[in-house]
């Protein structure tokens, strides 16, 4: 499986915005660093974007999940609803166009608007299991690496934290990413990866 990727849009449809979930998300004097925004967040419902959906909320925004199954969704919900966080739900296969613009109507339709966009739905252009994948299928994926056994071991020594990383280290950095205080970063690609990307 591929890593997830997220990558955040800001301002989108602001002009629409209303006042409806932007003053009413936990209350108009919540304190939260994301108070009275709006974000949605793909594939939100397990992982690392389920992470990144609770840490928004917990950051003040008002958050949107979304995922493939209904019940995936319902579940996610209820699980954030119950920590008392603003949440809410819609199903959405980010490969489908009539998806993407239903989830785009219902969250201006519901919220007023969207400052947020996460894209965390897991993107895999492999079809079938990567265990029966062909050798041209590896070599796309690795590129010029070796696949060797040493080359597996080279890599995995550059991980200087020792430890596996959770989904909550990637979404401590996208709510950085949505705060006023990353509000002069652009363009940058950040490895949330346990080393130094630059080794």
């Amino acid at each position: 499986m591929l890593p997830t990727v997220a990558c955040i849009h800001r301002g989108l449809f602001r002009s629409c915005a209303g006042l409806s979930v932007r003053m009413i998300s936990r209350g108009i004097g919540q304190k939260g660093i994301l108070a009275n925004r709006v974000a949605v967040v793909t594939g939100s419902t397990d992982g690392i974007g389920f992470a990144i959906a609770r840490r928004l909320a917990r950051d003040g925004a008002h958050v949107v999940v979304s995922s493939r199954k209904q019940q995936n969704v319902d579940r996610a919900v209820a699980a954030l609803q119950g920590e008392g966080l603003s949440v809410v739900g819609t199903v959405c296969h980010v490969g489908k166009a009539e998806d993407r613009e239903r989830l785009v109507d219902t969250v201006v339709e519901h919220c007023g608007g969207l400052d947020f966009l996460v894209c965390s739905a897991g993107v895999n252009p492999l079809v079938g299991s990567t265990l029966g994948a062909s050798e041209q299928v590896w070599d796309k994926l690795w590129g010029d690496r070796q696949k060797t056994e040493s080359e597996i071991i080279d890599m995995c020594s550059v991980l200087l934290l020792s430890r596996i990383g959770q989904p909550e280290d990637c979404a401590g950095l996208v709510s950085f990413l949505c705060s006023p205080d990353a509000s002069y970063i652009t363009g940058e690609n950040i490895a949330v990866a346990g080393f130094s990307s630059r080794l």
